[in-house]
């Protein structure tokens, strides 16, 4: 097999950082310093982006999620703003287009994972909006920057896994292309297993993203072989290469194994893994970050190529 590792949006040694702001901070201002602020935020979290590719390519990294506050409070009711808005849109478009072109010079892999609270499939109107208009957003950034997974959890089981799953369908009807096209699906550690979500994504013609860890904590009966080949199946439908994720307890396979180690226990990558016959993408989802990768790296030496 060939194995792309990725890198989940920050560094822990590594001299590159993300900036923020808060909705109250910029509350002191006038809506055009607010958009002033903004632009210099999105403008140099662009520029620390390609920066952040630059030093994934020194480590041997050919993947990386991007932070979901990359442009910050983007979709914010009362502070939000479109990329026109902003006094320097054309140089973080020239940027985010650098971006997308270092991506494919070095063959790399770019996600993005919207946070807990996008919930698609809610039962709330304006809380379906809200992980609606999140979702263009990230899309806008994946259209710019060359990403080609969007992912999600589908969320609460709202009134039932199959209502929910209706609200999800019809929801996803609405969504542009850019987001219907990168969308894919997640198995979580506490409702929807593999074998919930593998006929949805089937139905809708996006690939599922397999968990292993989520999967150890909320089992459906399927063996860790037989979920991969689920969401393999999912991948090849769309001919991509398909997207893992991997993260090892903090506190052991005991009472409390949802909280992810700082580093990778080997004995939790799959071994089915290791034998498949193709390329495929592993997030690893470790505390410890680039230097997590560097351990695992070491660890799958000399068992499979490594991208």
């Amino acid at each position: 097999m060939a194995l792309r590792l990725g890198l989940c949006c920050l560094f822990a040694a590594a001299p590159v950082k993300f900036r923020r702001t808060t909705a109250t901070a910029l509350a002191r201002l006038g809506r055009d310093e607010q958009l002033a602020r903004l632009s210099s935020l999105c403008l140099e979290n662009s520029m620390t982006l390609l920066a952040a590719l630059e030093e994934c390519q020194a480590l041997g990294i050919s993947a990386f999620r991007v932070m979901s506050p990359l442009f910050p409070l983007f979709t914010h009711p009362e502070r939000g703003y479109q990329l026109g808005d902003l006094p320097d849109h054309d140089a973080i478009d020239g940027k985010l287009r650098e971006v997308a072109a270092f991506r494919r010079s070095r063959g790399m892999r770019l996600s993005f994972h919207p946070d807990q609270f996008v919930v698609l499939s809610s039962p709330r109107p304006p809380v379906a909006a809200s992980a609606a208009a999140e979702l263009e957003y990230q899309g806008v950034l994946a259209s710019l920057t060359g990403a080609d997974v969007v992912n999600l959890h589908l969320g609460g089981v709202h009134e039932g896994k199959p209502e929910s799953m209706t609200r999800f369908r019809h929801a996803f009807a609405g969504l542009t292309e850019a987001v219907k096209t990168r969308l894919t699906l997640e198995n979580d550690d506490r409702l929807y297993t593999p074998a919930d979500l593998a006929p949805l994504c089937r139905e809708l013609g996006i690939g599922l993203v397999y968990d292993v860890h989520h999967h150890r904590c909320n089992p459906d009966g399927l063996s860790v072989a037989a979920a991969t080949e689920l969401s393999l199946e999912t991948w090849r439908a769309l001919g991509r290469e398909a997207y893992f994720h991997l993260s090892s307890p903090k506190h052991g396979w005991g009472a409390k194994p949802r909280p992810h180690a700082d580093y990778i226990d080997f004995a939790d990558f799959p071994e089915e893994w290791l034998r498949l016959g193709c390329a495929v993408t592993v997030d690893v989802e470790a505390k410890a970050k680039e230097l997590a990768i560097a351990r695992l790296r070491s660890d799958l030496a000399g068992r499979c190529q490594l991208l």
